[in-house]
């Protein structure tokens, strides 16, 4: 029997990549990586290693979540050290509670190796910090998928009420539902927000505005997945640090 690696690939930065990670990744038989992976990631792997896409795009899965969790288990008890490679953090929006299930259920050694996850990563990235004194004491992550299901939906009304900074992932479809909830449910037009498109690689691209216009500047700017939203008090503290980061330039120059 082999072992299986549920591995956090991180935001999208090769770099910020944890070394418990990339150490399994080197030692890997069979890499199963997703769509958000980085490239250059997967060269640290053995040239004999097996590569394996299965990942998943909106409205694309390239294999239904079921076939993954058996191409995982069927690699491992033929021996194999399976690497099963996510973006971001496995256990944020990741299915890597599932996966992990259902190995556990089929008898296999397992380890979760975290990472760092885009919330994070891309808001740093972006000069966002989420939270900030006087500004933010708490924030939340949320998933802007299931807008129209509203059995499902995220609880908009209590994340009004009840924390500083949303951070929206998988929003970008949506994003004129999700005004729409905040506002109804009291949130200021006028807070802070903020898109980042490509967080942490050399694509990345973020605007700023306010919750009132960010699905117009969205649309107008054709912001498109991967991308986070942010939306908050703290996102300000962006444009003060780019301000204050021109004006050293300037006095170097």
């Amino acid at each position: 029997m082999g072992s299986v690696s549920i591995v956090g690939a991180g935001p999208g930065d090769p770099e910020l990549l944890t070394i418990k990670a990339m150490r399994r990744i080197q030692t890997a038989d069979v890499i199963l990586y997703d769509r958000l992976v980085n490239e250059a990631i997967l060269s640290y792997g053995k040239p004999e290693a097996l590569r394996i896409y299965v990942g998943k795009a909106p409205g694309h899965h390239s294999m239904p979540q079921e076939a993954i969790e058996k191409l995982i288990i069927k690699y491992a008890s033929a021996g194999n050290h399976v690497v099963r490679l996510k973006g971001g953090d496995p256990y944020v929006f990741g299915r890597g509670g599932e996966e992990a299930l259902a190995v556990a259920a089929a008898g296999i050694d397992y380890e979760v190796i975290p990472g760092i996850t885009s919330a994070i990563g891309a808001a740093a990235s972006a000069g966002i910090p989420l939270t900030h004194r006087g500004l933010a004491a708490s924030f939340a992550i949320v998933t802007g998928s299931r807008c129209h299901d509203q059995a499902s939906a995220a609880h908009w009304e209590a994340l009004v009420h009840s924390v500083d900074t949303l951070v929206i992932y998988m929003g970008v479809s949506t994003l004129s539902d999700i005004r729409q909830q905040l506002l109804k449910f009291g949130k200021n037009p006028a807070t802070p927000a903020a898109l980042i498109e490509n967080g942490t690689t050399a694509r990345e691209r973020t605007v700023t505005g306010t919750l009132g216009n960010m699905d117009k500047l969205a649309a107008a700017l054709k912001i498109s997945n991967p991308a986070l939203i942010i939306i908050g008090e703290s996102v300000a503290v962006r444009d003060q640090l780019l301000g204050l980061q021109k004006g050293i330039h300037s006095q170097i120059g």
